[in-house]
């Protein structure tokens, strides 16, 4: 039962309890109140156990008086001590029969309470939503009878609460609204005010009316601090902080975050304490439950001792044998749990701290990976970009060899450092696949082209089929097709010399849903694996001898083909025996694309030659080398290029200048590369504006999009993809 539910009861008792006696003028008795005090003071304090004792005494005597009001009151009590306890089932029977008291003594002041408690004990569980919000209207109807405004100005606030939680916003309004008009002509409790002025703004917070949500939200923090509301505090600034990100406030978002976490700390001060009193009271409840089986035998027994007291004596001693043995048991059983207990609160205390350390190293190393990958892709661009300008000049021809094998290095260590950031994005599963149209010939030949060099090192020869039923234009995400395919053709090459490489792509069956059911098998005649080895080789970081001691590699690429078909609903087979070779397979749904765009057409026609263009391209780049790489490309196909080294310069650059195309990096001192294309935006829309970048795209790629870069190529790219984004973003000029 959560802080609203106990607020509501608390305050409906109260004001029940005094309409209940005017109304059937009763004098309520001495012994009533103190019984009623106890129970709830009892009730408050999580001793359930005298709860419970005391709210049975209040049903015997509404039996012993045929008072109504006792009975439903005792129930009442019993339904909210069971609920809270965890035991809701049993909660529910108490508080039903509580209800079915009130309808039976046709009390509206009952039924409605009843009704009230039942629909905030329903609305806990999304399944049991619907009877909760027709208890809710029950109780509206029922007090709106008798011009109970007050209480339904309890009611519409519970009422809304729950549209809210289960996402009904239009519903929410509605209430709130008659919640509202209520607040306008009757004295209303400053913190119930609080509550109500809290879900119009969460209301406005799921209809994206920020700027309302905002001042609605500050309004109900600063009176949650001056009055030291934990519960509103917190859920103020944990929506305000939602509402600054949601209009890229971040300072503000920041200085609502930190309120947040003194709130919540707080809270979880609070919790803790709630959390022990509870736990002993769910003992106590136990407890308590058999004293009152207890009681209602004696009951039993001496009400037959006035005939039977003969029988009645046998009894008792059997009872007393029974019980004392019982408590022999009990204060064993009790010996060894409270050692059990503290025993668990040890472990559980290890184990909090050993979770929050476990937290931190996991957020630490996201954040190194993030910075090392950033950090090394940089250089990287300038050792590749070099090395493949160097390749193509024809006065290096004697050094083609040393070249290629340079530039080979730092692709391996490019993939290494991809192994890394794949395994630590798949583990925190952040990976998704996306659902963008391909070619699977393209595809297949791109891969074949990125081992050219090692197939040629390892002379071996790659053998490719592909079924002709398959259709060619598919959609799905090529990316992590790719990355499965590269690993297990890179392990094939890696542990063969000399042989065969096969990679089959083969239609078994189109399911119901039109799908092509394919299966995927890469097969080489090398070394092959060990019965023993097959045990491990997914374990990440498990390496294999290879008779190739050039290619060692990570042990990370099986893994990581392993994690990535995950994604996918399917799993890797293999069969292999040392000396005759491993053939790797697995199975995927593939599925035709309907609708070729014209981008996949304009890459199957895509010229392998590409044109002196003529044109001015500014280069916006901080690193010095990756500047003149860039400018040493755009030269050899005829563009001259102008270069600024941040954002603050490219923006005056762009103004003061035509400019063909810009090539802007992210990452840079003063201005950044998405803050400058925001400014460039403002004056010139049409300039394509192509980002150079080394961060992480799967984090990133949707900001940088959204700041108005048409188009982002990953540092170090291939120099296909570079020379192709030219000729779809840069018009061919006369030279």
């Amino acid at each position: 039962m959560n802080q609203r539910t106990k607020v509501f009861l608390f305050l409906v008792l109260l004001h029940l309890s005094n309409t209940w006696a005017q109304v059937n003028n009763l004098s309520i008795s001495d012994t009533i109140d103190l019984l009623t005090d106890k129970s709830y003071e009892a009730y408050d304090d999580f001793n359930y156990r005298d709860a419970i004792k005391y709210a049975s005494m209040l049903v015997d005597k509404g039996e012993d008086y045929n008072n109504d009001y006792y009975k439903f009151l005792g129930y009442d009590i019993l339904g909210a001590i069971y609920g809270e306890s965890d035991d809701t089932v049993q909660g529910r029977i108490f508080s039903e029969k509580a209800l079915e008291i009130a309808r039976v003594a046709g009390s509206d002041s009952l039924i409605a309470w009843g009704t009230m408690n039942l629909a905030i004990i329903y609305s806990e569980n999304p399944k049991t939503l619907p009877k909760a919000i027709r208890f809710f209207k029950e109780s509206i109807a029922v007090n709106e009878k008798n011009n109970a405004s007050v209480k339904n100005y309890l009611a519409y606030i519970n009422l809304a609460w729950t549209y809210l939680e289960n996402g009904q916003i239009e519903e929410a309004s509605d209430t709130l609204k008659k919640a509202r008009e209520i607040s306008k002509t009757q004295q209303i409790d400053s913190e119930d005010k609080l509550y109500e002025e809290l879900l119009f703004a969460r209301y406005y917070l799921g209809k994206k009316k920020y700027t309302q949500a905002k001042i609605e939200l500050n309004s109900v923090a600063k009176k949650a601090d001056k009055d030291s509301v934990v519960d509103v505090a917190l859920e103020a600034y944990e929506n305000l902080t939602l509402v600054y990100e949601q209009t890229d406030d971040f300072k503000n978002a920041f200085e609502s975050l930190k309120k947040y976490n003194h709130y919540n700390n707080k809270a979880i001060a609070k919790k803790r304490i709630q959390e022990t009193a509870k736990a002993k009271a769910s003992f106590n409840i136990k407890r308590a439950k058999k004293d009152l089986e207890l009681a209602i035998k004696e009951k039993e027994y001496s009400q037959e001792l006035v005939s039977k007291s003969r029988l009645l004596n046998i009894i008792l001693v059997i009872s007393t044998l029974i019980l004392a043995i019982a408590l022999i048991i009990y204060l064993l059983f009790l010996k060894t749990r409270k050692k059990y207990i503290a025993q668990l609160k040890t472990n559980n205390k290890e184990l909090k701290i050993a979770k929050e350390k476990a937290e931190e190293l996991s957020l630490a190393k996201s954040k190194f990976l993030a910075t090392v990958s950033h950090e090394l892709r940089t250089p990287l661009y300038g050792v590749i970009g070099i090395a493949t300008l160097l390749k193509d000049d024809e006065n290096l021809k004697s050094y083609q060899d040393d070249l290629e094998s340079l530039k080979f290095s730092a692709g391996y260590l490019l993939a290494l450092i991809n192994d890394f950031l794949m395994l630590n994005k798949v583990d925190a599963e952040v990976v998704k696949l996306s659902q963008i149209p391909y070619q699977l010939d393209s595809l297949v030949e791109k891969i074949i082209k990125s081992f050219e060099f090692t197939l040629k090192q390892n002379s071996n020869t790659f053998h490719v089929h592909i079924d002709e039923n398959i259709p060619n234009s598919l959609s799905g995400d090529p990316m992590r097709l790719s990355q499965i395919l590269m690993n297990l053709i890179g392990n094939a090459i890696k542990f063969t010399t000399k042989g065969n490489i096969w990679l089959n792509i083969c239609l078994m069956e189109i399911d119901e849903r039109g799908r092509y059911k394919t299966r995927f098998t890469v097969k080489d005649d090398g070394l092959g694996i060990s019965p023993e080895e097959q045990k491990i080789i997914f374990d990440e970081f498990i390496q294999i001898d290879s008779k190739n001691h050039d290619y060692k590699g990570t042990g990370l690429g099986l893994t990581i083909v392993k994690k990535l078909l995950t994604l996918f609903d399917s799993h890797i087979t293999l069969e292999s025996e040392s000396g005759k070779g491993s053939e790797f397979s697995f199975l995927l749904y593939l599925e035709k694309n309907k609708e070729p765009t014209l981008a996949l057409a304009a890459e199957n026609n895509m010229s392998e030659v590409y044109l002196q263009r003529g044109g001015h391209a500014l280069v916006v780049d901080d690193n010095r080398i990756n500047q003149k790489v860039t400018k040493k490309i755009l030269k050899k196909y005829g563009i001259q290029s102008s270069l600024a080294s941040d954002g603050r310069q490219a923006i005056e650059m762009v103004l003061n200048n035509n400019y063909d195309i810009v090539f802007m990096d992210i990452n840079m001192p003063n201005v950044d590369g998405m803050s400058a294309t925001r400014e460039i935006r403002k004056f010139n829309k049409e300039i394509p504006i192509i980002a150079l970048t080394a961060v992480e795209l799967d984090e990133m790629k949707t900001k940088i999009l959204d700041s108005g870069i048409n188009h982002i190529l990953h540092k170090p790219y291939l120099m296909r993809e570079f020379l192709d984004t030219i000729q779809q973003y840069m018009p061919l000029k006369q030279i």
